[in-house]
């Protein structure tokens, strides 16, 4: 089998897909880019990939680019034929699922792509900072709504899916462990016991390392 090549950066939401890719079981090279925010050439060698400049990029088998981890993470579960990270049609969770993976990806996601280096979008003097003020206090607000919908052992109760995966690397970012383990206790609960199974341990040992 011909491998999956993923454009990524350690602890970067590139860290999403390369679980998924590990839990499935399939062949894959990892390009390891340069800081996007800092660097024009790292930014200029993935333009052709992705118009955005943003990971998580994948390049299938057959050449063809993916972008948009949620995307990523229903064509991978249907390449595989399982239903272990993505729910079947006729599961009772699919629903919650798809709600909440496209909540995360259309919603809170996005308070990172602009509150991670506001300058890109406000370019008043002075005005950055409160920028990212407001832009991360949202961000809590919206986590909150996460931590009412999550349920225990896994997000979606019982069973794991791939939303564990997303918890378990995006609890690494902003607002940071302390906030969620005051927080949003049961959303932290599911992302650690995502990052401590044994089949992502290397995953997460090589994004955030000595932190899973």
């Amino acid at each position: 089998m011909r491998e999956y090549v993923l454009h990524a950066r350690p602890g970067w939401g590139s860290a999403i897909v390369e679980a998924q890719l590990a839990w499935y079981g399939l062949p894959m090279r990892i390009v390891d880019v340069g800081d996007l925010f800092d660097s024009a050439q790292a930014r200029d060698t993935l333009r052709p990939l992705n118009p955005l400049t943003q990971i998580p990029v994948l390049v299938l088998p057959d050449g063809q680019v993916m972008t948009e981890s949620a995307a990523i993470t229903l064509h991978l579960a249907d390449l595989a034929g399982r239903d272990d990270l993505v729910p079947a049609v006729i599961a009772r969770e699919r629903a919650a699922f798809l709600r909440w993976l496209v909540f995360l990806v259309a919603n809170v996601y996005p308070t990172f792509t602009y509150a991670d280096d506001p300058a890109r979008f406000v370019k008043t003097a002075g005005a950055a900072e409160g920028f990212r003020a407001e832009v991360d206090a949202y961000a809590q607000r919206l986590w909150g709504n996460v931590e009412e919908a999550c349920g225990a052992p896994w997000f979606l109760g019982d069973r794991m899916s791939a939303l564990d995966l997303y918890l378990a690397v995006m609890t690494h970012w902003r607002p940071g462990a302390k906030w969620f383990t005051e927080n949003a206790p049961r959303v932290w609960a599911a992302g650690r016991k995502a990052a401590a199974l044994d089949r992502l341990a290397a995953v997460m040992e090589r994004n955030f390392p000595g932190k899973a």
